[in-house]
């Protein structure tokens, strides 16, 4: 498994994520003993508790953060990181679920103590104790890192793959509509350019054909000079 957490980040975040699930468990339930016996909410044991519960809690969401965002990450296209649509939905259920339970403990600690507290925190403690034992709000175990392989039972019905396959494939083919219609507009602008080019090119060869006719005209002309000074000599010489 330790190769696995080497070459998946994913699954060390995870790890890392339920360790300190179990550890925020632990200071959750010790907060609810100690509000089921305080008198008054401005107790210093109880506001100890309840401020060393709330950094754990927002450790623990910071990390939360960086497991759902890998898991946006990869949804838009599991087979480039090499997973498969089974591994993808069984990590989209394990950060709801820890949300989930995160949002039911930060739920209590805006509770006031009243009289009722101690029952509360009875029921409270017996579900923080079923979590403290691998059941997950939802009712079903949370996953450790062993539980993330590929080859695990599936969670996706047929109907859901094929969902999935269907919406995956038509975003593909959208991002591929999207990069051809770019390399289009490229082809269409060198071609543009190159039309420019090849317009003035051509003007500047027909100035060139103006100047060489213009220079024909004028070699003539001082030709024609010549010749007419060179009879004007030999006239004068026979006489």
């Amino acid at each position: 498994m330790a190769s696995s957490i080497e070459t998946d980040p994913f699954l060390q975040v995870q790890a890392d994520v339920l360790s300190a699930l179990n550890n925020t468990r632990s200071l959750f339930s010790s907060y609810l003993r100690i509000r089921s016996i305080a008198t008054t909410p401005t107790s210093p044991e109880l506001e100890q508790a309840r401020s060393e519960l709330e950094t754990t809690l927002h450790d623990l969401s910071t990390d939360l953060k960086d497991l759902v965002e890998s898991v946006r990450v990869v949804e838009h296209d599991p087979y480039r990181y090499g997973l498969e649509l089974e591994e993808v939905g069984r990590r989209r259920q394990l950060v709801e679920d820890v949300g989930r339970e995160i949002d039911g403990m930060r739920a209590e600690l805006v509770r006031v103590v009243t009289a009722s507290a101690s029952a509360t925190a009875s029921g409270a403690s017996s579900a923080v104790r079923s979590r403290q034992a691998g059941v997950g709000v939802s009712g079903q175990s949370l996953p450790s890192p062993s539980h993330f392989e590929l080859h695990d039972d599936h969670l996706l019905g047929d109907g859901d793959r094929e969902d999935y396959y269907a919406e995956f494939e038509q975003q593909r083919q959208q991002e591929l509509m999207a990069e051809q219609d770019q390399q289009l507009d490229g082809v269409f602008q060198t071609v543009g350019t190159l039309r420019r080019q090849a317009d003035d090119m051509g003007r500047e060869l027909e100035e060139q054909v103006e100047m060489l006719k213009e220079v024909d005209t004028l070699a003539d002309r001082v030709g024609g000079k010549l010749q007419s000074g060179v009879r004007r000599i030999l006239r004068q010489a026979a006489v």
